[in-house]
C-alpha cells in the first residue's frame, strides 16, 4: 500500500511552501494567505525567519496580482506572522 503523503495545517487550513513563500489556506476559498520570508538569521545551525511579509489575497484569477491584496503587514518572526495571518484569514472568510 502506498504512503499517504502528509498535508501540513496549521488551526485546520492547509499550509504550502515553495521556497521563501508559504501559502495558508484553500484556493477554493475567497481568500488565502501568502507569507513571504524576506531575512533569516542563524540560530546555531538553523536559519530562523527575522521579517516576514504577511498579506490577505482574494482567490479570483481574473485580478491582477497587486489587485488581490486586501491587507499586508510584516512582522519579525514566523510564529508572529502565522497568528497575524489566522486572525485575518479567519475574520475574512467568515465575513460572507
Amino acid at each position: 500500500m502506498p504512503a499517504k503523503s502528509a498535508v501540513l495545517e496549521y488551526r485546520g487550513r492547509p499550509l504550502r511552501r515553495k521556497d521563501n513563500l508559504i501559502y495558508y489556506g484553500s484556493m477554493s476559498d475567497k481568500y488565502i494567505i501568502m507569507l513571504q520570508i524576506m531575512e533569516t538569521k542563524k540560530v546555531k545551525d538553523l536559519d530562523v525567519a527575522s521579517k516576514v511579509s504577511v498579506q490577505l489575497q482574494l482567490t479570483d484569477p481574473d485580478l491582477k496580482s497587486r489587485d488581490r491584496v486586501v491587507k499586508k503587514s510584516e512582522k519579525n518572526s514566523l510564529y508572529a506572522a502565522m497568528d497575524v495571518a489566522s486572525v485575518w484569514l479567519e475574520r475574512a472568510l467568515s465575513a460572507r
